[in-house]
C-alpha cells in the first residue's frame, strides 16, 4: 500500500511558476515509478511527467522544457516544478505511484487544483 498526498496547487498568472509536492507513505526508492497526471474539465486524464526508480524521466510534449519532475529520497517526496505556465495547464493534478511486477499496483492521490489565469 502507498498513500499519496499532493499539495502546492494554486491560482497563478500566465507565465508564472508553481511547484507541486507529493508526499508518499513509504520510501520512494521502493516504488517502481512515480508520475504526475492532470485532468482538465471535460477532458481525459493525461500523463504529464514520469520518473522511474532509476531516475529515467519522460514528459508530455506539451510540457517539455517547462516542467521538471524530481524526487527527494530523504523526504519521500516527488515534485513537479512548473514554469512558464499557460492557461491550458489549468487542471487537477494527480500524483501516481506504480509498484509490483509489471507495475500492476496503481495508487493515486486526491489531486490538487492548478488554475492559470490573469
Amino acid at each position: 500500500q502507498v498513500q499519496l498526498v499532493e499539495s502546492g496547487g494554486s491560482l497563478v498568472q500566465p507565465g508564472g511558476s508553481l511547484r507541486l509536492s507529493c508526499a508518499t507513505s513509504r520510501s520512494v526508492s521502493s516504488i517502481n515509478a512515480m508520475a504526475w497526471y492532470r485532468q482538465a474539465p471535460g477532458k481525459q486524464r493525461e500523463l504529464v511527467a514520469r520518473i522511474t526508480s532509476v531516475g529515467m524521466t519522460n514528459y508530455a510534449d506539451s510540457v517539455k522544457g517547462r516542467f521538471t519532475i524530481s524526487i527527494d529520497n530523504a523526504k519521500n517526496t516527488v515534485y513537479l516544478q512548473m514554469n512558464s505556465l499557460k492557461p491550458e495547464d489549468t487542471a487537477v493534478y494527480y500524483c501516481n505511484a506504480k509498484t509490483g511486477i509489471g507495475l500492476r499496483y496503481d495508487y493515486w492521490g486526491q489531486g490538487t487544483q492548478v488554475t492559470v489565469s490573469s
